[in-house]
């Protein structure tokens, strides 16, 4: 089965993690320092390394003092995490619609879904499709809260040349094998403000307070630390962090293939009516995560059931977060976000990975073309 997403790994991948296993620090050593370093200067701004891209939004939340009685407004086209971290603070979450041609949140949307409570305004890179940064910043920053970019998909990307990392008050990273590199489990969260990186560090590590200067009690013993706000162990290993060194030296050259086989896609899928190749806006210059198909004549199922059949492993990405009944239970309905709804009836995920060949690509939109009775 050809899969829709896989890493890549070399022997100089293998040789970073192998290093680190004949060392003293197999977790919160040097190489997640250097790590830490290596993805600031990708992101342009300081970052901190955490356990998985799940992880790098409830730390997210929390550096944001996210919390009961306040709310979180998010694009509802996501990995369900991008809710629920905000949903397990306490907050309470207001889905809002994203623009028809890139599955990303819409301002205006975002900006009818702001309250007095609001305190963060989500959106998702999705796809690989950077924010329509510039509103969405401004407008939560005129309702007093914070603009938070899950960047799970976009690493390597940039809007109007500024990187990603470097969009928001908060950016989240996943390192998930699929994503456009991999630490195989492994997030960050990248920030431009002091607090809100001291208050992700602080959180990713239990709360704990090791400074003399910051403690009520200093003077208890040499070996004392303090927590004085509830975090949890989300400290990524080591060896993982030097996977990620490892793989960020080829990121580059990944973004570089991934648009390659985009390219490849769109033109091959051009003349075929029965389906919709994926939106790049002015401007935009998009690390590619996923290649996001659109079924416009309502066989998706069809389809994908078709290229699974043949081998090819599609995926759809994703239902609409408040269609998961955890959130039904909550009271959430089915059409509230009818751009997303109908983005997701459409949509299917074409295989996008750097080590896909040109071949695999021509076989996979051949397949696609077969299905619609087009000519290979």
């Amino acid at each position: 089965m050809l899969p829709y997403g896989r890493q890549s790994i070399s022997q100089e991948d293998v040789e970073a993690v192998t290093a680190v296993l004949g060392t003293d620090w197999l977790t919160t050593g040097p190489a997640v320092t250097r790590f830490e370093d290596d993805l600031a200067a990708v992101c342009g701004n300081p970052a901190v390394a955490v356990t998985s891209g799940t992880a790098a939004l409830h730390v997210a939340y929390a550096a944001a003092g996210v919390g009961p009685g306040q709310d979180v407004v998010v694009a509802p086209l996501t990995f369900v995490a991008t809710a629920s971290a905000a949903a397990l603070l306490g907050a309470r979450v207001i889905f809002a619609d994203v623009s028809e041609d890139t599955g990303n949140l819409d301002p205006d949307a975002a900006k009818t879904a702001l309250t007095p409570n609001t305190t963060v305004v989500s959106g998702v890179d999705y796809a690989g499709h950077p924010i329509d940064a510039e509103p969405l910043r401004a407008l939560a920053h005129e309702a007093g809260a914070l603009l938070l970019e899950d960047a799970a998909h976009s690493v390597g990307g940039t809007w109007h040349g500024r990187p990603v990392g470097d969009l928001a008050d908060l950016t989240t990273l996943s390192f998930f094998p699929t994503k456009n590199f991999t630490t195989a489990e492994g997030g960050a969260v990248v920030s431009p403000a002091e607090e809100l990186v001291a208050g992700a560090r602080s959180f990713r590590n239990h709360g704990l307070v090791r400074d003399k200067a910051a403690q009520r009690f200093p003077d208890e013993g040499p070996w004392h630390q303090e927590v004085h706000a509830f975090g949890l162990n989300y400290r990524l290993p080591d060896l993982l962090a030097a996977l990620g060194s490892s793989q960020l030296t080829r990121l580059a050259a990944f973004k570089d293939r991934r648009t390659e086989i985009h390219a490849r896609y769109d033109a091959a899928l051009a003349g075929v009516a029965e389906v919709r190749t994926p939106s790049t806006r002015d401007g935009a210059d998009p690390a590619w995560h996923l290649y996001p198909l659109r079924v416009l004549d309502g066989r998706r199922r069809e389809l994908f059931e078709f290229l699974r059949e043949r081998g090819v492993g599609v995926q759809v990405n994703y239902v609409p977060a408040y269609w998961h009944p955890v959130f039904a239970d909550l009271g959430y309905r089915r059409g509230m976000c009818p751009n997303a709804e109908t983005y997701y009836a459409q949509q299917i995920s074409l295989p996008l990975f750097p080590d896909l060949t040109d071949s695999d690509v021509d076989r996979v939109a051949g397949l696609v073309r077969e299905f619609f009775g087009h000519s290979v």
